[in-house]
């Protein structure tokens, strides 16, 4: 109901060792992913509710080692208490989402002298990819960004958040914990319309259906090659070839998956790599040769890259970045 807020009073510790070298605030922190109330940051700390096995979580991780000997504390808070068994699998998860059982060392060593990369691996050794949320929640977010601005993106989660997640308040703040994927079976493409989510009302329902219905299975996905996982996400209703890219990427950690550039990251990567006018932008295939230099790892070198940028856009007014961002 909404109003009601569950209190996650019972905590559990659990201890977290990222692979070396690991750089905690560019890992645990994103600057351009989309900005939604089940998620905070500060230096040193990340808040975030989780959804795992039906019960809604808080998570709270804290800083507590250095790049070479990484350690991350983690305050797992819950409702009830929880047993060994879910926390053992939890850490599990959570190492799987954040990548941080992966070793970085060869992409450092190779791309350490590269003009472009080089300064930013050395700023942050060991920076990981993450995807805090699930395939299904991903590809919910996916469709609220689709065709609008961020800020009316944002107002679509939230509506959604209140109508069918759950407000929960540990460690002192208020979040709002993902809905599990039958709940969104029980509404109506009517009833989601009127909460004024247009057109994508049709795609949120046929997005959960699968994932309601258990025909679609994430932990037995990433067991599959990448070709596989390909066929099955592209088989989803309004699935394109970027959203394609991103899950295979930032879900299934495929560093070299970079075939579709969408018209706006032209735009940026056209300034960013070819200092090139924007609304004049490099060709697409011109773009794609170029990340070819970083082989395997081609789509975490444009990450590296990418997050650099936005990292910049926190400390520092960006004229031409700025145009292209709808707020």
């Amino acid at each position: 109901m909404k109003g009601t807020i569950l209190r996650l009073k019972n905590q559990a510790g659990l201890i977290l060792i990222p692979i070396a070298p690991f750089s905690f605030d560019p890992s645990m922190h994103k600057p351009d992913h989309f900005p939604s109330q089940d998620t905070k940051w500060e230096q040193g700390i990340r808040w975030q509710t989780m959804l795992w096995q039906g019960k809604p979580l808080g998570l709270k991780f804290e800083n507590i080692g250095t790049i070479g000997k990484p350690k991350i504390k983690l305050n797992v808070f819950s409702e009830d208490k929880l047993e060994k068994k879910y926390l053992e699998g939890l850490k599990e998860e959570i190492n799987y989402r954040y990548d941080f059982n992966t070793d970085l060392t060869e992409f450092n060593q190779k791309f350490r002298d590269d003009k472009q990369l080089g300064p930013i691996i050395k700023k942050w050794p060991g920076m990981r990819i993450m995807s805090p949320q699930s395939l299904y929640e991903y590809l919910v977010i996916g469709i609220m960004l689709q065709n609008c601005t961020v800020g009316r993106s944002v107002n679509m989660m939230q509506i959604l958040f209140e109508k069918y997640g759950k407000e929960v308040k540990f460690d002192g703040n208020k979040f709002f914990c993902f809905w599990e994927a039958k709940i969104l079976l029980r509404t109506t493409e009517e009833q989601l319309r009127a909460l004024k989510v247009g057109y994508r009302a049709k795609s949120l329902l046929r997005i959960t259906e699968p994932f309601a219905k258990g025909e679609i299975n994430e932990i037995s996905l990433r067991k599959k090659d990448e070709e596989e996982q390909r066929e099955t996400l592209i088989s989803l209703y309004g699935v394109g070839p970027a959203t394609v890219g991103y899950i295979l990427f930032d879900v299934f950690k495929h560093y070299a998956e970079l075939r579709h550039i969408s018209p706006w990251e032209q735009k940026i990567y056209s300034k960013l790599f070819f200092d090139k006018d924007p609304e004049n932008p490099v060709p697409v295939k011109k773009l794609l040769k170029h990340f070819e230099k970083y082989g395997n790892y081609k789509q975490l070198a444009v990450h590296y890259i990418w997050e650099d940028l936005w990292w910049k856009r926190k400390n520092e007014h960006i004229p031409w970045l700025e145009k292209l961002i709808r707020v």
